[in-house]
């Protein structure tokens, strides 16, 4: 891992802090960036996302994709853990504890908001950034792709019946639009684009050399569309951080606990099936992380852009990254015993 890498939360907190400053010294321009839309998708964001995840992108193999089929417990450990305990631990633990522990600090209204924008986070797996963790983590490219697809399958027919259900409403207004726009964006254009380049760069040199050094150039736009990104997202919510501190802190304790919570089910699912490390860690990274620009789009679509629901999505957004650094960390300090974890099972293997 590179210095730049290791040191990858230092940036990502000085991007945010940049995000704020710049939001508030050049508010005309991030207004103007925030009204580059399209079906609520922002559009600069978008980009930037892309610059993410076209790198990882061209590592994609689809001749290798037969080999999805030799690690079925890998997809189904992410499916169980995204579509039946994910959205429902995170609805539970937000009425905990703005139902219940916090109720004395902030109005009931306002309560009912934070829960509502936790669970647009919790019914929303994570689509794009997951590429990023699991390049971090060195996971199966081709794994992770496929994992991240058929949860955005899921995710067009279950995310409205779910988040209608724990929202305790029976005709939520879901931007259609904005989702399967947003997997166009974030998943469909850079894999085609990647499909392309990967079979120019093979063309041209059959032995990979080639495409092993443009990979490698191409990895610091990667992240430094990371870093650009969250410079955007807390430019266009500067203000209400800054004028609710307290909240944030708030929002960030049940946040954190689902986090890592859910992390540990997955991964610790994973170690009991003895799946190899390349599935595993990013199997649990996308239970983990969320589909914040998702989240986002859809709290601001149906509550307000200055709505609670909207400030838990921009919250998560604030969460997710430190968090989810600290478990690419216990991720790759994890992999040698979490191989020769899944080398027991071969042995063993024979003699069943």
């Amino acid at each position: 891992m590179s210095i730049f890498e290791r040191y990858l939360s230092v940036w990502v907190g000085l991007a945010i802090v940049a995000g704020i400053a710049l939001g508030q010294l050049f508010p005309g321009v991030f207004s103007a960036l925030a009204a580059l839309e399209v079906a609520k998708v922002n559009l600069p964001v978008a980009l930037l996302i892309w610059a993410m995840v076209y790198p990882m992108m061209i590592a994609v193999d689809f001749g290798s994709l037969h080999r999805i089929a030799e690690q079925p417990r890998g997809l189904i450990v992410t499916l169980v853990v995204n579509w039946l305990i994910k959205p429902f631990t995170m609805a539970l633990l937000g009425v905990v504890f703005f139902k219940g522990v916090f109720a004395g600090w902030i109005p009931p209204a306002d309560a009912d908001g934070y829960i509502a924008g936790l669970i647009l986070l919790g019914a929303a797996p994570c689509t794009a950034m997951v590429f990023v963790w699991s390049q971090l983590i060195r996971g199966d490219a081709n794994y992770t792709l496929v994992q991240v697809s058929v949860n955005d399958v899921v995710m067009v027919f279950a995310y409205a019946p779910i988040v209608a259900l724990l929202l305790g409403v029976t005709d939520i207004p879901v931007p259609w639009e904005t989702l399967l726009l947003s997997v166009l964006l974030y998943v469909v254009v850079p894999l085609a684009a990647g499909i392309v380049t990967r079979r120019q760069l093979l063309a041209a040199d059959a032995s990979s050399a080639r495409l092993d050094a443009f990979t490698a150039r191409l990895k610091p736009a990667s992240m430094a569309g990371l870093l650009a990104t969250v410079v955007l997202l807390f430019g266009f919510q500067g203000n209400v951080i800054l004028a609710q501190p307290l909240l944030i802190l708030l929002i960030a304790v049940p946040l954190v606990i689902q986090s890592y919570g859910i992390f540990a089910i997955a991964y610790g699912a994973a170690w009991l099936l003895r799946i190899p490390h390349r599935i595993a860690a990013p199997c649990a990274m996308i239970g983990t992380s969320n589909f914040f620009e998702l989240a986002v789009a859809v709290a601001i679509s149906l509550y307000g852009l200055s709505s609670a629901a909207a400030l838990a999505t921009v919250v998560g957004v604030l969460v997710e990254v430190p968090v989810m650094l600290s478990l690419v960390a216990l991720a790759n300090r994890t992999r040698t015993a979490f191989d020769a974890n899944a080398r027991e099972e071969q042995k063993e293997r024979p003699a069943q």
